[in-house]
């Protein structure tokens, strides 16, 4: 078992993770971004749920409007950005299936089949 008290620091930050799965904490300042027109993830999917703020999330050239409660699945390979729109912070909790990350926040490499 993995127990771990979340603090939602601005920015990108993994917070536990297994074999099988990850969670993320991000945090996003008003007029700031994560991600961009090329941001994918080569072999997880990401499911993005919001805790608070706003925001919109841009995923293959599709808007989707952010508010707390919101999950959104972003699918391994799509390509989306993460932007807060309002005049609060954007907390995010973020589910990686199979990991996406290494502890230190870097891309890991596409498994093999």
């Amino acid at each position: 078992m993995k127990s771990q008290q979340l603090r939602f620091e601005k920015g990108f930050h993994v917070a536990l993770s297994n074999t099988r799965a990850q969670v993320a904490t991000m945090t996003i300042a008003p007029g700031e971004a994560e991600g961009g027109p090329t941001n994918r993830h080569r072999a997880a999917d990401q499911w993005l749920y919001v805790l608070s703020g706003t925001g919109t999330a841009l995923v293959n050239r599709k808007r989707v409007v952010l508010k707390s409660g919101t999950l959104l699945l972003v699918g391994h390979k799509d390509r989306h950005e993460i932007k807060c729109t309002g005049h609060a912070l954007l907390r995010t909790l973020n589910f990686y299936v199979p990991p996406g990350y290494s502890k230190g926040g870097a891309e890991l490499p596409a498994a093999k089949p």
